[in-house]
């Protein structure tokens, strides 16, 4: 009994619990019952604004079971802890993060430690990197295509700019009408099909996938801002028909 004692923690706050994706975007967004710690944080780092992320490590960190319940209603909330049921929901849920900027780095020399030079960039100023694309080289030259957080794209411009390591690159420009769409569970990792699920809903909508990322419990896309609306409820639909 003693390794399953834990600390449990209510967070109140104006939403009754977390849900499936924003429930004022998402008519039938479902509030979940309970949720990991990983999974929560990735929600809060992808663009979900329940919880802030720190506040989901140190509650790992520390075996600490939060609550998430509303500081207007008396009803239950959502439990977020290392282990839970699976159920059969092979997502947690939908989120998207409109603050990202694109930064496209055009006719590189297709040399050996290009990437590093670049990220290493970035890194010395502490300057987050996500979503990384590399083209094929061709004709002696590649791209490099990755994404930041739209407050941190001067600071990327001005720490590139400052170094002469783009100095033989055809352009560096950047797009700020991104959004990068997600979902979240621990449950895609043993289930195939889920990545293909979420790529046919966006096309059967005709909302077009700039570029791709994963990891076992994520997949985001990158996708125009204008679709941002109607590509969460078409992905949410698609996992969670009404």
């Amino acid at each position: 009994v003693g390794s399953e004692m834990c600390i449990r923690d209510s967070i109140y706050t104006d939403v009754d619990g977390v849900y499936t994706a924003d429930p004022r975007l998402v008519k039938n967004a479902r509030k979940l019952d309970e949720i990991t710690y990983d999974e929560m944080l990735e929600l809060a780092t992808l663009g979900a604004q329940v919880l802030h992320n720190r506040s989901v490590e140190m509650a790992k960190k520390y075996n600490v079971n939060l609550e998430v319940r509303s500081s207007l209603e008396r009803v239950e909330g959502t439990v977020v802890k290392e282990a839970v049921r699976m159920e059969k929901m092979l997502i947690r849920g939908v989120a998207r993060d409109d603050k990202v900027t694109r930064v496209s780095i055009v006719g590189i020399p297709d040399t050996p430690g290009m990437a590093y030079k670049i990220f290493s960039l970035l890194s010395a100023k502490r300057i987050n990197v996500d979503i990384i694309l590399q083209s094929v080289g061709r004709d002696g030259s590649k791209d490099i295509v990755f994404t930041v957080a739209a407050d941190q794209k001067d600071e990327t411009l001005e720490a590139l700019n400052a170094s002469d390591v783009l100095k033989d690159a055809q352009s560096v420009s950047c797009d700020d009408d991104v959004t990068k769409l997600s979902i979240v569970g621990a449950g895609m990792e043993t289930h195939p099909g889920v990545a293909t699920k979420m790529f046919e809903a966006l096309f059967t909508h005709d909302i077009n996938i700039q570029m791709i990322s994963t990891s076992e419990i994520k997949i985001s896309v990158l996708i125009d801002k204008k679709d941002s609306d109607r590509a969460v409820k078409a992905v949410h639909d698609a996992f969670f028909p009404q």
